[in-house]
């Protein structure tokens, strides 16, 4: 089959191939016992037909033997194809879901990894999508599918093999289907490729759209939108119903096409032997033989068909899983912790966040003294959030160079010297799970008289005063507490990590202006050797602040 690219894919078939055998390494101890246990299956199968086959040509007189040894034989045979079925239930249970799991982690890692661009590239639906559907279709493929592909392709030879040294015709008129089934499957691989990339793509779409509705659920709520998103849901419904309805087309098409062909090889072959009896050249037990082997020859090839649609689509998600490797990782390897007090200087400095967006900063320089507290004032859209993502090296810039330093240390920002900052994010960013979790998110070994004090700064003493304390379960984004008590915890779980450079983004917003006023005071108080940069609409923290800056949309700074 000629290798290429096919109509609406993006890698030629060959480089999925290629893809696809470098990430089987995991796989290939289950693939090898998989295999072998086929194997025993195709020689039992073999084995039972012969025994068979002497059984009852011992019974009609026309060979010598033994009936009750032959039995036994069949017995035993029987006993040996049941062990090896439930082999082959255990070690798919079992080896399938770590493989799974180790598979999951480490397309996981690769997307936490990445570079912040290219995470964007990505709806968060579509990453779950493919980190579970598409995964599961390739641990599928190269534990399960290949291997009993491999198997029945072996079935298919040995099978053919048998049926030949009995009847040579009788073979080729059954072998002759398999041309056919060739072409059928080069015409079958490129059209439901296409087609399978399509569903998939829609059920991405559509978990994105259940996703994004569940967790803006107050939004669609409050402007009475549960119906149009319905109604949206609904439309991506009805695609899928399409392309289903394509896919089912091609595959029953193509089933009717396959089962055609093998009925008429079956026909003239059964056909064949009957003649054969009746002329006196083959024995009743042989052709009971010819019958078994018939169908062992041509169950393969049935089977091949069901296992082409598996194939094609284990084909579209290692394509998308691909797309997701494309990623460029951050280089994060040794790390580099500065000497506090640290500082931040960017020179002249310029950013958009597509080629042909606008600009957000531009031609913008500001030394951030170490150990200085700057506010970073200005309207919405106008670049301060973007600021934060420059120092924290989670973008970079189109010009200029933003750098870090110390008294004795001046380097330029990379993702290694993010381990120098700590960060509040705007809006409600808790995770499920205890306020404790919440707080050793930042940092895993973290003593409860730790926890304390940070709470403590973050004026979240409230924490100990719920029934449960630091082991209060908090719902998905901080359920359960209110915005001002969830971005307390949030604060207090930024200044428990260790850093030179604290960085609030819009961070105390939901607090009213003397708790604001109590909590910036604090922080300022019990760290006065780390530089804090607070991003806030409120002129009124400038009264606490050492230095401030006004960043407008017209992209210059005042």
């Amino acid at each position: 089959m000629k290798l290429r690219k096919i109509n609406n894919t993006k890698y030629t078939l060959r480089e999925i191939l290629l893809w696809l055998w470098d990430h089987h390494r995991p796989c290939r101890s289950r693939a090898i016992i998989n295999i072998c246990i086929g194997l025993l299956q195709v020689a039992i199968g073999l084995i039972f037909v012969d025994v068979q086959r002497r059984l009852i040509d011992t019974a009609t007189g026309n060979i010598p033997g033994s009936i009750s040894f032959l039995i036994g034989i069949f017995v035993l045979i029987y006993v040996i194809d049941l062990t090896a079925s439930l082999a082959y239930t255990w070690v798919s249970a079992v080896l399938g879901v770590k493989i799974q799991n180790n598979s999951q982690q480490m397309f996981f890692s690769r997307i936490l990894n990445s570079k912040w661009d290219g995470i964007s590239r990505f709806h968060s639906g579509d990453m779950i999508n493919r980190l579970f559907g598409d995964v599961n279709d390739i641990v599928r493929l190269m534990t399960e599918a290949l291997p009993s592909i491999i198997t029945i392709l072996i079935q298919f030879a040995a099978s053919f093999v048998y049926l030949y040294s009995l009847n040579k015709p009788l073979a080729l008129i059954v072998a002759c289907v398999c041309p056919l089934f060739v072409l059928f499957s080069k015409i079958y691989l490129r059209r439901m490729r296409v087609v399978v990339r399509k569903i998939k793509d829609s059920n991405s779409n559509i978990q994105a759209i259940i996703q994004e509705s569940i967790q803006h659920k107050m939004v669609i709520k409050v402007f009475n939108q549960a119906d149009n998103m319905v109604d949206k849901l609904r439309s991506r419904h009805h695609l899928l119903h399409s392309q289903t309805k394509s896919r089912t087309k091609i595959s029953m098409s193509s089933r009717v096409i396959i089962r055609v062909g093998f009925t008429g090889a079956y026909i003239s072959a059964f056909t064949y032997g009957l003649y054969e009896i009746q002329d006196g050249r083959i024995t009743v037990g042989i052709m009971l033989a010819f019958l078994q082997l018939i169908n062992r020859v041509q169950t393969p090839m049935l089977q091949m068909g069901k296992m082409l649609p598996v194939f094609v689509n284990s084909l579209t998600s290692a394509e998308r899983l691909m797309e997701l490797e494309e990623m460029e990782m951050e280089e994060v390897d040794n790390q580099k912790i500065f000497s506090a007090p640290t500082g931040i200087r960017f020179d002249n400095v310029s950013y958009r966040y597509t080629d042909n967006g606008r600009t957000v900063l531009q031609h913008f320089s500001h030394d951030f003294k170490p150990g200085s507290f700057t506010a970073i004032l200005g309207a919405t859209g106008a670049g301060k959030t973007t600021m934060l993502r420059l120092m924290l090296s989670l973008i970079s810039p189109a010009e200029g160079k933003i750098s870090i330093q110390s008294k004795d240390t001046c380097e330029k920002v990379t993702p290694r010297h993010r381990c120098n900052f700590s960060y509040v994010p705007q809006g409600n960013s808790l995770f499920s799970g205890t306020i404790r979790d919440n707080l050793r998110l930042t940092k895993p070994d973290a003593t409860d008289e730790e926890m304390r004090k940070a709470l403590h700064i973050a004026l979240a003493d409230f924490v100990f005063d719920l029934p449960d304390g630091l082991n209060t379960r908090c719902g998905e984004g901080g359920g359960g507490l209110s915005e001002g008590q969830a971005q307390r915890i949030a604060i207090a779980r930024a200044i428990i990590h260790p850093c030179n450079i604290l960085l609030l983004d819009e961070a105390t917003s939901a607090l009213d202006i003397d708790t604001e006023r109590e909590v910036l005071q604090n922080i300022k108080a019990h760290y006065a050797d780390t530089t804090i940069i607070f991003v806030t609409h409120r002129l009124a923290v400038v009264n606490f602040t050492s230095d401030s800056i006004r960043i407008d949309r017209t992209d210059h700074n005042k």
